[in-house]
C-alpha cells in the first residue's frame, strides 16, 4: 500500500518556493542551519530593523541578489530563507552538544513574526497556535510553521550535531544561537496557504463525533 503522506526531507535554507511546496500535515525532517531566538531575542532583532529605518528592507533585498548571499547589515544572521527555532535549551553537560532542545510556545513571537517573514524569513518550529496577523504573513510571503514535540527536548538534542552562540549572548538560554541539525522532526502544523492543523483535527473531530 502505497503511503499518502510521504515523509519530506527539508535542507536549510528553505526558500520560499519550497516552502509553499509544504501542505498542513506532513511530517517532515530538517537537515542544515537552523537559529534558535525566543521572545527577548526577537525583540532584540525587531529593533535591529527599526534602528535602521528605511534602510532595512533595502539592505535585505542587497542581500537577496548578492551572489555570495552576504548577511543583512542590520540582523546577526542572514534572515533571508531562514528557519528559527523557539527554544531556549539548558546548559549542556560535558560531552554534550547542547542541552534539553524542546520547543517553547509561539505566541510570544506573534508580535514579532510578521516583520521578519517580511524580510524573508520563511520557517518557524514551535508549538501552539498563531496569531492571524502572523498566518496573513505566511500566506502573503511563503512561509510555513512547523510543531515540534513538546517534552522531547531531550530527544531532540540528538539532532543537533554542532551549536554556536552568535548574537545576544547576555541572554544566556534565549541567545541565538546558530544550530547544524540532521533530520530534526517537525510537523507541519499552518501551511503558506494558511491550512491551520489544529483547525482541520477540530473540524475532523466533530464531523467523526456528530451530535445528537
Amino acid at each position: 500500500m502505497s503511503n499518502q503522506n510521504p515523509q519530506k526531507y527539508i535542507t536549510t535554507p528553505l526558500s520560499a518556493e519550497e516552502a509553499r511546496k509544504l501542505k498542513a500535515g506532513d511530517s517532515c525532517l530538517i537537515s542544515g542551519v537552523i537559529y534558535t531566538a525566543r521572545d527577548a531575542a526577537h525583540k532584540r532583532l525587531i529593533e535591529a530593523i527599526e534602528s535602521a529605518g528605511d534602510n532595512a528592507t533595502g539592505i535585505h533585498l542587497r542581500n537577496r541578489n548578492s551572489d555570495n548571499d552576504k548577511q543583512s547589515k542590520c540582523l546577526p544572521f542572514d534572515i533571508k530563507d531562514a528557519v528559527i527555532y523557539y527554544v531556549g535549551p539548558t546548559p549542556e553537560k560535558p560531552g554534550e552538544v547542547i542541552g534539553s532542545a524542546g520547543p517553547t510556545t509561539s505566541y510570544r513571537m506573534d508580535a514579532f513574526s510578521p516583520t521578519l517573514i517580511a524580510l524573508g524569513q520563511t520557517g518557524m518550529i514551535g508549538k501552539g497556535r498563531r496569531s492571524p496577523e502572523v498566518i496573513e504573513a505566511m500566506k502573503k510571503y511563503g512561509a510555513v510553521y512547523f510543531g515540534a514535540i513538546g517534552g522531547a527536548g531531550a530527544l531532540l538534542s540528538d539532532c543537533i550535531k554542532s551549536s554556536e552562540v552568535i548574537a545576544y549572548d547576555d541572554l544566556g538560554a534565549e541567545a541565538i544561537r546558530k544550530l547544524e541539525v540532521v533530520d530534526f522532526p517537525v510537523t507541519v502544523v499552518i501551511d503558506s496557504e494558511g491550512n491551520d492543523l489544529y483547525e482541520i483535527g477540530r473540524r475532523e473531530y466533530i464531523k467523526s463525533h456528530p451530535t445528537d
